[in-house]
């Protein structure tokens, strides 16, 4: 994490909930990334219910938490529903925004090489640096490590 803060990328993604988000008009609200594989898998699910369920915390600080992955808006509102999801989520099947953040992958499974999302989460200030990243997150207690973080700005 030497090389933080750093400019984090703009972007402008479709939400599942909504109109476009870009994140350089969120400022000056911090706000949280956290990129995932896929929607309706079992750790994917259980970080969304993470940051669902502090949700309220983070509001009460001013930080705007969204998820991101390659799956479709459909997919998305499938996922929100079907977990009662209350945190955005953003679809960057088209977009590129994994790409910029560095999180789009090799990965392998079961013998097979493949490209996809490593779970990864970016904390960044109302100033649009990045000040803090989680790479190759295990989710038990993310959010709540992602939360103490953005208690420090």
């Amino acid at each position: 994490m030497s090389d933080l803060p750093r400019p984090a990328p703009d972007f402008s993604l479709p939400a599942d909930d909504g109109p476009r988000v870009k994140l350089s008009e969120l400022r000056p609200a911090p706000v949280v990334l956290f990129f995932y594989p896929r929607d309706n898998t079992s750790g994917c699910t259980k970080e969304a219910k993470g940051f669902s369920a502090l949700k309220p915390e983070f509001d009460a600080l001013g930080v705007k938490v969204f998820g991101i992955s390659k799956d479709s808006l459909a997919d998305h509102e499938k996922f929100r529903t079907k977990q009662d999801l209350t945190i955005g989520l953003l679809s960057d099947e088209l977009d590129g925004v994994c790409e910029a953040y560095g999180v789009w992958k090799e990965k392998k499974m079961y013998g097979k090489t493949f490209m996809g999302i490593e779970r990864s989460t970016f904390l960044i200030d109302g100033a649009g640096q990045i000040v803090a990243e989680w790479r190759k997150v295990k989710v038990d207690g993310h959010a709540e490590a992602v939360l103490e973080a953005a208690k420090a700005l």
